[in-house]
């Protein structure tokens, strides 16, 4: 950059030096005959020195490269200078780019000053790196999280088998009952940690939808759920068509559907379903009775294995902790929004919006 500013003034000087000579050194003539001297005895004007295009070219080119090079010089300098204030925020981005790279990405560059676009680029590599962080630390603790849940189910399988072995004597069929309990949940879990992948990824065929005949397909699944738990079900709206995964949708709409099942009073529930097409989405809202829950606490449930301690649930369907966040991951790979409220009464109302079709 330096050599930039400093040839950039070189050639404006240049130029200048040849607008000087374009348009007033090449007018001025070549003298080439003498004036003749005067006649003896009688007087004559003084002498006068006249310059010609010879002269004038003499004294103008030693002055014209003595400037030459002081704006070379001086192009030099100030480019250097100038040079190293313009790129000081580029040098710290990119050391932060380095500590990034070397794994630390808690690093800002946070450069202060007027907002221009070197700040501008300085903001946007904070927020940049600031997801980073965030998406980095959320895959660590799902790992975590995910190496837990599934070591619990081996864990028991393991002690059963270890149980048996020691007690030959014992009752097989409590022995199968069990390890089959345990290995449905390895399977659950892992289908589930399947699932919330694909979601993530978004690499899926879309077609036309509609919302409101998942809605009552699900209900229509999750019936004898509804009835063992004796929990009214009911499926209102009208048509609500968007683009998308049939499957992944439907495996929205069933995990909300079987969550507000589980998650609801021990007996004389009720779980709304409703749909609808408001302007330019399509919207689905499952809302269910139950217990009430603190504001802090709706939040954290899209979370994976997060578990609210505080809601009503049977033993037999404990979940592992994935519903809503499997719910989260489809929403947002369908460039939708998930609504999360605690209900007035308790319970908890969520609403989905997705982007519409006509």
């Amino acid at each position: 950059m330096t050599l930039s500013y400093a040839g950039f003034a070189m050639l404006t000087g240049a130029l200048l030096l040849a607008t000087v000579w374009v348009f007033l050194l090449r007018y001025v003539p070549e003298v080439t005959a003498l004036p003749q001297p005067p006649e003896p005895g009688r007087p004559g004007p003084p002498a006068l020195f006249v310059p010609n295009r010879s002269d004038l070219l003499r004294a103008f080119a030693p002055r014209a490269a003595a400037v030459l090079a002081v704006v070379l010089v001086l192009g030099l300098l100030g480019g250097w200078i100038l040079a190293g204030r313009m790129l000081a925020p580029l040098t710290r981005i990119a050391q932060a780019t380095r500590l990034a790279a070397g794994g630390s990405l808690s690093h800002r560059t946070r450069m202060a000053g007027r907002r221009d676009e070197f700040r501008e680029l300085s903001d946007a590599f904070d927020s940049m790196l600031e997801q980073l962080e965030s998406h980095v630390a959320e895959q660590r603790r799902f790992a975590a999280n995910a190496s837990h849940e599934l070591r619990t189910p081996l864990a028991i399988s393991r002690a059963l088998l270890d149980v048996a072995r020691g007690d030959p004597a014992r009752g097989r069929d409590e022995l199968v009952e069990r390890l089959y309990a345990a290995n449905k949940r390895a399977i659950d879990l892992t289908e589930a940690l399947l699932l919330l992948s694909r979601g993530d990824r978004g690499d899926f065929a879309r077609e036309s939808v509609d919302l409101s005949l998942l809605a009552e397909e699900a209900a229509e699944t999750l019936l004898p759920l509804a009835e063992q738990r004796r929990i009214t079900l009911d499926v209102t709206g009208g048509a609500a068509r968007t683009s998308g995964s049939a499957e992944l949708l439907w495996q929205l709409v069933a995990n909300l559907v079987q969550n507000a099942l589980v998650h609801n009073l021990p007996d004389g529930g009720t779980v709304r379903v409703h749909t609808e097409a408001h302007g330019d989405a399509s919207v689905l809202r499952v809302e269910n009775t139950g217990r009430r829950l603190s504001p802090e606490l709706v939040p954290l449930l899209v979370e994976p294995f997060q578990r609210a301690t505080e809601r009503a649930r049977t033993d037999g369907h404990a979940g592992v902790g994935l519903g809503l966040a499997i719910v989260h991951s489809i929403v947002r790979a369908h460039g939708g929004t998930l609504d999360l409220a605690p209900g007035p009464a308790g319970g908890l109302l969520v609403t989905v919006r997705l982007p519409g079709l006509p």
